[in-house]
């Protein structure tokens, strides 16, 4: 485990050799894992990112044939009293987007790395005795000299009649996104040139274990500079925490988020992916279930909250992230 500055001097250097390595990077930043493929303990870390994965060629068995799912999340007024600081402190105009999120207690049949294995996603992540992830969410992804970065903000059950369209036309999902988009490609302007948004406001399926979801996603990209293999842990770093999960302004909203959950984030709304030694590809570590150290499991979700929120729809929101990709 590795501290900020010494995460950062790790990534410049190996980004400068074209070393790949593994990174996994706490929500605070304070806790880091920077690790070549070839030192990975499979019995205490396995990871799926894009295109690259450690894991064994035969998964483990022992996967029960049905799956038990019972959610405890937090009662509704427990919700509405950390959503009203949110809306009070937007109205103020400290904030026109904060991620608010909160954990729900999971009962299950299934271990971590039952999760783990049976979940489909496009960055996976356990680690052992602590948590697991199934992100369906990209971070930022280097191609060449080329960044690109996926905002994905807006969430319907598709089982809602005109599900799309009511994704599509709702005003407080419009602001919502339209606020991350411009926060993201702001971002970007700090460290890339020609930053624009290339593809506004797509539907996106993901499929669970007893439903199906639709959520709004944007493609935005800009130019990296030429040397900048040799700052990539500064140029990475320059960009966290990611801004799909905190909100805007950033620093302003990240401190209201201090103040309204009361808990500690951990590695969950962090970022982890893999640099093969040219192109990077990462996710940001949500849909993320924690062990604690009595062995029970809670489950992290949340959502942007602006404004125009309606309290009951954005906890009916939280609840339904409370699902895993098993199909």
């Amino acid at each position: 485990m590795l501290d900020k500055i010494t995460a950062i001097r790790q990534m410049n250097e190996w980004g400068r050799i074209h070393q790949p390595f593994i990174f996994i990077i706490s929500y605070d930043q304070s806790q880091c894992i920077i690790i070549k493929p070839e030192d990975i303990d499979q019995q205490r870390l396995l990871c799926h990112f894009g295109p690259f994965t450690n894991e064994p060629l035969q998964p483990p068995a022992l996967c029960p044939k049905q799956i038990s799912w019972e959610i405890d999340p937090p009662t509704f007024e427990q919700y509405q009293k950390a959503f009203q600081f949110v809306t009070q402190t937007e109205m103020k105009g400290n904030s026109y987007l904060t991620n608010l999120t909160a954990c729900t207690r999971l009962k299950t049949n299934m271990t971590l790395r039952n999760i783990y294995t049976m979940a489909k996603a496009r960055y996976k992540l356990w680690i052992r005795n602590q948590f697991t992830v199934f992100s369906p969410e990209t971070f930022v992804r280097i191609q060449g000299h080329k960044i690109y970065s996926f905002p994905m903000k807006g969430t319907i059950n598709t089982t809602l009649e005109n599900a799309a369209k009511k994704l599509l036309d709702d005003p407080k999902e419009k602001a919502e996104h339209a606020t991350i988009t411009d926060l993201i490609r702001n971002d970007l302007s700090k460290i890339a040139e020609q930053v624009i948004v290339e593809k506004y406001r797509y539907l996106e399926e993901i499929r669970t274990n007893g439903k199906t979801l639709l959520e709004t996603s944007s493609r935005i990209s800009g130019i990296l500079p030429d040397n900048f293999y040799s700052q990539l842990g500064d140029l990475f770093f320059s960009l966290l925490p990611a801004g799909s999960i905190t909100g805007a302004p950033k620093d302003k909203t990240i401190r209201i988020i201090q103040e309204a959950e009361h808990y500690n984030r951990k590695f969950y709304t962090g970022v982890a992916g893999y640099f093969d030694g040219k192109n990077l590809d990462s996710g940001v570590l949500i849909r993320f279930i924690e062990q604690e150290a009595d062995g029970s499991l809670i489950f992290k979700s949340g959502g942007g909250i602006t404004a125009k929120s309606n309290c009951e729809k954005e906890y009916q929101e939280l609840k339904e992230k409370v699902y895993v990709p098993i199909y």
